[in-house]
């Protein structure tokens, strides 16, 4: 099972046209409160815009009221289309495309349906979850992204089964990337460079410490530097502190991941989530299966337990059941 905002099945054409910009904003933190009433956002003007005035116009709205706090989205280009103007915005390294009006009343947030082609009807038939294969030590793997929200939430959940059940379970942390060179520059990750340099260093104390160092060094990351990765002096100050709270050497750590090492760790996680069709943070796999339940230690413990053939006495300790419902992710 893999955890992400949704579950992969088939979807009809409707659904996909209506939520792609919804799912891309939410996990870039861009719905804040908008005042945005279903699929339209209404500013009180009647006059016809041309299409200069209609850019800016739609990206003086978006930046006022939907992007994250120290960023900022621009416009690409502004077309007419169907009677719209389509304007296509650049934001967080991704196109997006938003439409508003002519008379600029109102703004899209989603593309139109061309209700001249018939729409695909959903299947109605539902893919059951498969059993979970039992092993003596299960293989289990979390994919994440650095300063996704959602993947730091799986990781809180994840510690307190790692300290129960230790190397009993083969508990890895995987990194959800693109990688399009031999540099650390050609790495892309969802929320910038300042995250995809992170995944790197986090290979890299994986690489060349234990698994409780790993762990104390995530934790402190998760708990105080990822909010401050806008700042670049601020982050670099923030994980090095972490690392030497760690007892981890911060500059072979720094030297690795900016080399060929890295680069090699790197490139096998964007492989690895490739080949399982792993496109959600926070994604867990266990003993090849994907997980579908509770984000809480408890929930983690009871579906990485049920993977072994005999279960060590470990899993009859109860941890907390304090999490969501798998449900939120970031998409790549």
């Amino acid at each position: 099972m893999i955890i992400m905002p949704e579950e992969k099945r088939e979807v009809n054409k409707w659904k996909i046209l209506s939520m792609v910009l919804i799912i891309i904003l939410a996990v870039s933190f861009l719905i804040i409160g908008t005042g945005v009433t279903g699929m339209f956002v209404s500013n009180g003007q009647s006059n016809y815009l041309t299409k200069d005035q209609a850019g800016e116009k739609a990206i003086k709205f978006i930046n006022d009221n939907l992007v994250q706090p120290n960023t900022t989205a621009t416009v690409i280009s502004v077309a007419e289309s169907n009677g719209l103007f389509n304007v296509s915005i650049s934001y967080l390294q991704r196109t997006i495309p938003v439409y508003i009006t002519k008379d600029g009343t109102d703004l899209f947030l989603s593309s139109p349906i061309d209700i001249t082609q018939p729409i695909p009807k959903a299947t109605t038939q539902q893919q059951q979850p498969a059993e979970t294969p039992k092993t003596d030590k299960p293989t289990v793997q979390l994919f994440v992204m650095a300063f996704c929200p959602y993947g730091i939430q799986a990781e809180q959940a994840m510690k307190p089964v790692v300290d129960l059940l230790g190397s009993k379970a083969d508990i890895q942390v995987h990194f959800i990337t693109t990688v399009s060179g031999t540099t650390p520059d050609t790495v892309s990750s969802l929320h910038g460079p300042v995250e995809a340099q992170e995944d790197l260093r986090q290979l890299c104390i994986m690489k060349n410490y234990d698994q409780t160092t790993y762990w104390k060094y995530v934790m402190q990351i998760d708990a105080t530097c990822s909010g401050q990765r806008s700042d670049t002096t601020v982050y670099d100050a923030c994980w090095k502190s972490a690392a030497k709270n760690a007892s981890i050497d911060a500059t072979k750590i720094d030297t690795c991941s900016k080399g060929s090492d890295g680069m090699t760790l790197i490139k096998a996680d964007a492989d690895l989530s490739s080949s399982k069709g792993v496109t959600g943070s926070p994604t867990l796999i266990i003993n090849g299966v994907t997980y579908s339940g509770d984000r809480t230690p408890d929930a983690y413990k009871e579906g990485i337990c049920n993977a072994f053939t005999t279960k060590p006495s470990e899993c009859s300790t109860v941890l907390s059941s304090t999490g969501t419902a798998a449900s939120g992710g970031c998409a790549s």
